[in-house]
């Protein structure tokens, strides 16, 4: 089936096809289920026959081969393998993690029961920050050949080369978004020379983490990548204010009972926050032929959008220089 066909079929999946596929992985399903918040994927929580719930996912089509969803799917059976708690993929009736159904792949979990964690309480924090150690600690093992690698050209330059490709910016708004942000990757690109890179979880906020009778579990490895792990720190502990930073500390402080991490790391934070508000730019704008996020970010691509882009892109080039000009005066 054409990539166009398949994206098609994703928009309009009816439950129908949900229960086939769930019935052709192998599982049989009551017929009760309901859709879970999801953007990129399609994702739902599906009863099955003997009692308990599984959670199927529809990979969204063109977006990720499928030696890259078994990347994620090996590092998540890795991490399971050493009793890290997160949700390992089901083996399908195809002794596989990943099948296919109307030229949609799909992959099945079991659900875990619990809450997503809203804020992390210091002994949470002391929790989260161990199992965030122990999982670079297996994404340290292995690689994961098929997935991004990350760099300040894959992440920025690559991004905007398509914004200004596709012409996605207002012309008015053009020039200065674009002069932003080569001026912030000329700025951040020789921070990140020299830094390891590893597997690592990659979109790891607190919505990723769940509150279950297991403790704090971590979900959704999809945007997993070979990366630095204050990536990952940030992310979970994104605040840059004195609270913020007394979290970090205290995360931290419980990771290097378990695994080393550079004080020199943490310079990457604002560079990489940056990153995050360019890619999420791009991340929305490559999607919006989907009706879900026409409906979901109404307001994307307007003129006032794009001149706010610039002005936070600014405050983190203001942000990162004062940053680097402490850092001198203290050495």
């Amino acid at each position: 089936m054409p990539t166009d066909d398949k994206t098609k079929f994703f928009y309009a999946l009816t439950p129908e096809h949900i229960l086939h596929a769930v019935a052709s992985g192998g599982l049989a399903p009551t017929g009760r289920m309901m859709q879970l918040n999801s953007y990129e994927n399609r994702v739902y929580q599906i009863e099955v026959d003997d009692d308990r719930w599984v959670v199927g996912k529809f990979y969204r089509p063109g977006r990720w081969s499928l030696d890259t969803i078994l990347d994620e799917h090996r590092f998540l059976q890795e991490l399971a393998a050493t009793e890290i708690p997160v949700a390992a993929p089901l083996t399908l009736s195809n002794g596989a993690t990943i099948d296919e159904a109307n030229g949609i792949m799909f992959s099945l979990y079991p659900r875990l029961a619990g809450r997503s964690a809203q804020e992390l309480n210091d002994e949470q924090l002391r929790i989260a920050g161990r199992l965030l150690a122990r999982i670079h600690n297996v994404g340290a093992q292995n690689t994961a050949a098929h997935r991004l690698h990350f760099s300040v050209d894959a992440y920025g330059r690559n991004n905007l080369d398509w914004l200004l490709s596709n012409q996605v910016i207002p012309p008015e708004a053009e020039a200065q978004f674009a002069q932003t942000v080569t001026s912030l990757l000329d700025r951040i690109s020789p921070l990140f020379e020299g830094v390891p890179f590893h597997r690592i979880h990659g979109d790891c906020h607190l919505g990723n983490i769940m509150e279950t009778a297991r403790g704090l579990s971590f979900l959704d490895f999809d945007d997993m990548m070979n990366g630095p792990a204050v990536q990952d720190v940030w992310m979970l502990v994104p605040s840059y204010d004195a609270h913020g930073q007394a979290q970090r500390d205290t995360l931290l402080t419980a990771y290097r009972e378990v695994r080393d991490f550079s004080a020199q790391w943490l310079r990457l934070i604002e560079p990489l926050r940056a990153l995050r508000f360019l890619h999420y730019a791009t991340w929305i704008a490559r999607r919006f032929s989907d009706p879900a996020f026409q409906k979901t970010f109404s307001h994307f691509g307007t003129l006032s959008y794009w001149q706010n882009e610039t002005q936070d892109l600014r405050e983190q080039i203001a942000r990162i220089d004062a940053e680097q000009q402490a850092q001198m005066l203290w050495h």
